[in-house]
């Protein structure tokens, strides 16, 4: 009989090494599936730095489990929209996914949508310093409270920028009357009602038509969701307002959780969370990019005068009414790294 690894594990000889040696050794292991074979949900395009980090986190944990946690990336919203992933998510049909903490998180945890209150951070200097200190470890400790796990370390999807197709914004005055398309999230909608725009809620997949059609004027995204969306075919000026950030907490479901040992929880974690931090460079990087990419297929970029829209919305009393939704322990927090708001 020829001598190869199928009949050296068939034998008996064969069997008694394996037994010698221990069924546990990493080579057999890899042979068989994965132990936690672990879905990761996400509403973004396969080649956005979020994906592709969190790729190369799986790939390093797979490898450093020896085989035995296997994540698998489903971009772009191919496990269902944002509210049927949460909704896996808590069911344990989904046991990971990055969630907007000023969007659909904020169903659920109301609090979390404390990042992206608007012209409140001033750079991403910022922004980090506080999700990476008090103001995120409070946010984590309410999501835990919800019953769900939460990595440490918040992904960045960059702050957000304002399209039009009739002029710049440049003051808070620019926007008066101006008919802008904004999610459904009450922050947008309390936001530019205080700037005197007219804000109207339209799904993300009719954002294109509705400003061809001009039933809006204008949007506001982060730069990537403008190149991808290819909305510079309809729109004229981007105005750089930075006027509110976002990111995604990756968040699992806690029967999975559990389900691995503390130590392979440890792995999952550093990976994740070191996986985080590179690509919140990568944002900043591609944003950076995508504006010298975006001027060249026409749209006329300008700078914005933030202080003035801090100005503005500190006469209309938003940040008053923020800190009453937030809570004076919340908006505290936040304004340990901000400075004073209200």
């Amino acid at each position: 009989m020829g001598f190869n690894r199928r009949n050296f594990l068939i034998t008996g000889t064969g069997a008694a090494v394996v037994a010698a040696a221990g069924v546990g050794g990493p080579w057999v292991r890899r042979a068989n599936a994965a132990e936690f074979a672990y879905k990761v949900g996400t509403n973004l395009p396969a080649n956005h730095p979020l994906n592709v980090r969190i790729q190369e986190a799986s790939e390093a944990i797979k490898k450093e489990t020896d085989g035995r946690v296997d994540l698998r990336v489903f971009p772009n919203n191919q496990l269902g929209g944002d509210p049927d992933m949460f909704s896996q998510l808590r069911a344990g049909a989904l046991e990971f996914y990055t969630v907007s903490g000023a969007n659909t998180l904020s169903t659920l945890v109301p609090k979390a949508s404390i990042s992206g209150v608007g012209f409140a951070y001033k750079d991403y200097d910022q922004v980090f310093a506080a999700f990476d200190g008090d103001l995120g470890a409070h946010i984590r400790g309410l999501i835990g409270k919800a019953n769900l796990v939460v990595q440490d370390k918040i992904w960045n999807n960059g702050f957000r920028q304002i399209t039009t197709s009739t002029k710049p914004i440049k003051t808070p005055a620019d926007l008066q009357g101006m008919k802008i398309r904004v999610p459904g999230g009450r922050l947008w909608i309390s936001l530019f009602k205080a700037l005197s725009a007219a804000p109207a809620s339209i799904s993300f997949n009719e954002v294109y038509s509705s400003l061809q059609t001009k039933v809006v004027d204008g949007q506001e995204n982060a730069l990537a969701v403008v190149d991808a969306a290819k909305l510079y075919e309809v729109q004229k000026y981007c105005s750089m307002t930075n006027h509110m950030w976002d990111g995604y907490w990756l968040l699992g479901n806690k029967t999975a959780w559990e389900k691995m040992p503390p130590t392979v929880r440890d792995i999952v974690s550093k990976h994740l969370n070191a996986g985080a931090l590179k690509q919140r460079q990568d944002v900043i990087q591609l944003n950076a990019s995508l504006q010298k990419t975006l001027e060249g297929r026409g749209l006329a970029f300008n700078a914005a005068d933030a202080n003035a829209f801090r100005q503005t919305l500190k006469s209309a009393n938003f940040y008053t009414e923020q800190k009453q939704y937030f809570g004076d322990e919340e908006w505290s927090l936040m304004e340990k790294y901000t400075g004073k708001l209200a």
